[in-house]
């Protein structure tokens, strides 16, 4: 049943073959349909409610939940399209990071879900002990391992919710978790593993019995799933799921990768000089690599939607939060408008944007929204310089956007600097890449052309890639990615722009973490926040 998918022998050549992604993000699940040369046919939306807080910090959601959206989705995409399902050739899935899920052998879920937005933190008690222990001394990684280990959900549920980690029988990332609800079986993509999980990043398999993770962590090797590379056969649809969602039964769900992975590969991003940006809820800049490669020592690379390969990976965590912070308390004109015109706020928001003269009049940001291990510290905070009587909040906003960029323009460097690679070409994805501005001034602060895809929904073009290579519909990953990826628009430099944006973020924005990072631990001293 876990076996590799072998093409149809008895295919109809004159058929029109059909392809289903099912992309479960933070804001929103959809259900999308794709042809084989990577045009979007049809889409079933559905907002989510991205999580509650029962206590500040706290980031879950009820699993049930996210099936019965799922569903939703799929249900309104048959509404929309009316297609003949029995065209469809397989399923692929793909879902938020970082999200688990405790559940009994029935797949039943014991708990709420914990969001990857949730800040609760697990007591460190002790230290790694052997061998182990004494390199992470040795390198001055201890704070490092403590800090995974305090992250760890599976560490929070068994110290403070001791009989529901009793009861579970499997512990499940969200990709796992619908995964089962719609096969039946306890699988998952290697693709999607980016948790605190014992998870051997340099091996793409879980950790060796030997490995510290198991030290480190409340999960046995019985409590995950098997794990299959992207390509693979996960299962096939029941005919319970089938019930739900309206997918036929029997067909095969493909395994994929995890929604940033997916938007890499759905962007064309397949070498390791051409790179993809993510202006999304979290913001991102990766590469694609067949070796492993730590950008930052000790953080290792993620698992890519190819076999094999891995993202090199630099993450500005709540990255777009701003944007949506900027929306809600001063962009509900435009957000009201878009709505009515059926277009993405971004589109309107550009006029804002456009206003304004790039540097945003001196005012620069620096979006360290959340906390992190190495640079930002844990001290760290966002923070804009610059104010004068002349700026509005057109000027909030440009700055805004260039300091995501700048941001992402310094992890970039990181990437070059470790790899010693100079990346070459930028392809841009998530909410932001559907503002002409954003993507104007991306060009100009890095000073590269700068790619549109030619589908928005590149995370769910990433998964049907994966499905209809493990369909054998194409012989391999690049011939797929080939066909069915393009350049949308292209935006180059505007000389002028890059060169004050140059002096800007040398000058400027580079100095401003080492320059203010003492203040932050006085707020941190003072205040306690953040914590």
């Amino acid at each position: 049943m876990l076996n590799q998918e072998s093409p149809m022998d008895n295919h109809n050549n004159n058929k029109q073959d059909y392809l289903l992604a099912i992309d479960n993000g933070t804001q929103s699940v959809r259900a999308l349909l794709f042809d084989l040369k990577g045009n979007l046919l049809g889409k079933g939306k559905v907002e989510l409610e991205a999580y509650f807080s029962s206590r500040p910090g706290w980031a879950e959601q009820h699993p049930d939940y996210y099936w019965a959206k799922l569903g939703e989705a799929c249900q309104l995409l048959w509404q929309q399209t009316g297609i003949d399902r029995s065209q469809i050739r397989g399923v692929s899935l793909t879902t938020q990071r970082g999200t688990l899920i405790n559940v009994d052998a029935q797949g039943r879920a014991l708990r709420p879900a914990i969001l990857w937005l949730d800040q609760r933190q697990a007591e460190v008690e002790g230290k790694i002990k052997g061998p182990w222990g004494w390199l992470f001394k040795l390198i001055g990684a201890e704070a490092t391992v403590d800090y995974f280990r305090a992250q760890a959900e599976a560490n929070w549920v068994a110290q403070e919710q001791p009989e529901v980690w009793a009861a579970t029988d499997k512990f499940l990332l969200l990709s796992g978790f619908l995964t089962h609800r719609l096969t039946g079986n306890f699988v998952d993509s290697v693709g999607c593993c980016v948790a605190y999980l014992p998870f051997d990043y340099k091996r793409l398999r879980w950790a060796a019995p030997s490995d510290w993770k198991w030290q480190a962590l409340a999960v046995r090797q019985e409590q995950l799933p098997t794990l299959l590379k992207p390509g693979e056969t996960l299962g096939r649809i029941t005919a319970e799921a089938s019930r739900h969602t309206g997918i036929p039964e029997g067909l095969p769900l493909i395994a994929a990768g995890a929604d940033k992975a997916c938007e890499v590969l759905g962007s064309g991003v397949q070498d390791s000089t051409t790179a993809c940006l993510s202006y999304g809820t979290t913001a991102t800049i990766t590469t694609t690599r067949s070796r492993y490669l730590e950008v930052v020592p000790l953080i290792p690379p993620y698992p890519a939607a190819v076999p094999d390969h891995y993202n090199c990976e630099v993450m500005i965590f709540r990255g777009y939060w701003m944007v949506s912070w900027f929306k809600q308390q001063f962009g509900l004109r435009e957000v009201q408008q878009a709505a009515e015109q059926g277009l993405e706020p971004e589109q309107l928001f550009d006029a804002l944007v456009q206003a304004v003269p790039p540097g945003s009049m001196g005012l620069t940001l620096q979006p360290y929204w959340s906390p992190g291990i190495r640079e930002p510290g844990m001290e760290a905070k966002g923070a804009m310089i610059g104010f004068g009587d002349v700026h509005t909040r057109a000027h909030i906003y440009r700055a805004i956007l260039e300091g995501l960029a700048y941001a992402l323009r310094q992890g970039m460097e990181r990437i070059e600097k470790r790899s010693r690679l100079k990346i070459s070409r930028l392809r841009v994805a998530g909410g932001g890449s559907q503002s002409d501005a954003a993507m104007q001034l991306t060009a100009d602060i890095f000073g590269l052309s700068v790619e549109r895809p030619h589908v928005y929904e590149a995370s769910g073009l990433g998964a049907v890639i994966a499905c209809a290579v493990g369909l054998g519909l194409y012989p391999d990953f690049a011939t797929a990615i080939s066909a069915m990826t393009r350049v949308g628009a292209v935006f180059e430099p505007q000389p002028q722009a890059q060169q004050m944006y140059q002096r800007l973020y040398s000058e400027v924005y580079l100095r401003m973490y080492r320059q203010l990072k003492p203040l932050y631990q006085s707020i941190r001293e003072i205040t306690g926040y953040p914590a």
